[in-house]
């Protein structure tokens, strides 16, 4: 079979329950070509020692904390070492994202005020973070769905992409291809609906939204959410290089590698 012929990898996918789907990002994956490689590393799982076989890797959220002392969350944080240091493709959604973070070097902490962010919070993209939607082609949703009650801040030598209000960094950057999302864009509209019934205790808490707001949220902003998701996993699965050019077109970006030795979460 020929390079040109060659059926596309799969993409790594990290999950922390029995239960738990890659959801909407999983669906689009797949519809992409790509396999997805399922693995639990909490239930004993192995991650593999690098993604050349692999076109990227995505980590999902969860009910535990980056900041655990489980065995499988330290070995997940470390692992994130593999993918920095190969330049491959890496998403961190929310404990993913918070998993990133603690890896290099930054601070994962729960707000002063007990405050939690579960439902739709507007999305601010900082200058840096524009640039990157111009790469991508879309512009960020001004709202997206969050189910967390910790954040955690802009690690050394990574981008704040996004900015929020009670937690304010949203997204990050890592070289060209290594990202973390404090919110959810995998989410369905059925997992929306389990979340909100099997997790309704914590909409009790400070800043979370009511069930009805949510799902009325949903039907006012996932559209711009799916638009958005869509198109940034066709350039993250491209390794982050897709630039627009000045006519439309698709052209190589230059952009320097960080050298680096489904359930509700937190």
């Amino acid at each position: 079979m020929s390079s040109k012929d060659a059926l596309p990898k799969p993409v790594l996918i990290v999950l922390h329950q029995e239960t738990s789907t890659p959801g909407r990002v999983g669906h689009l994956i797949a519809a992409r070509g790509h396999p997805l490689d399922i693995r639990r590393p909490r239930y004993g799982d192995p991650l593999p020692d690098t993604l050349a076989h692999h076109a990227g890797a995505v980590i999902f959220g969860g009910p535990m904390s980056a900041n655990d002392p489980d065995d499988f969350v330290k070995a997940e944080t470390d692992w994130i070492g593999v993918p920095l240091a190969e330049g491959k493709p890496f998403l961190g959604l929310c404990l993913g994202a918070q998993m990133l973070a603690r890896h290099l070097g930054a601070r994962v902490y729960e707000h002063p005020e007990g405050r939690a962010e579960i439902g739709y919070y507007p999305l601010q993209p900082t200058q840096e973070g524009a640039r990157d939607a111009a790469r991508v082609g879309v512009d960020w949703p001004g709202h997206v769905y969050h189910w967390h009650r910790e954040g955690f801040d802009c690690p050394t030598g990574a981008v704040t992409l996004a900015t929020g209000d009670d937690f304010p960094v949203q997204a990050i950057r890592a070289g060209p291809a290594a990202y973390g999302f404090q919110f959810h864009p995998e989410v369905t509209y059925a997992m929306t609906c389990r979340w909100t019934v099997r997790a309704q205790h914590r909409l009790v808490l400070p800043g979370a939204q009511s069930r009805r707001a949510q799902l009325e949220g949903r039907l006012m902003h996932d559209p711009s959410v799916r638009i958005w998701i869509e198109a940034f996993l066709d350039h993250w699965l491209a390794g982050g290089m897709i630039e627009k050019s000045a006519a439309g077109g698709p052209a190589p970006g230059a952009a320097g590698r960080l050298s680096h030795a489904a359930a509700p979460s937190r």
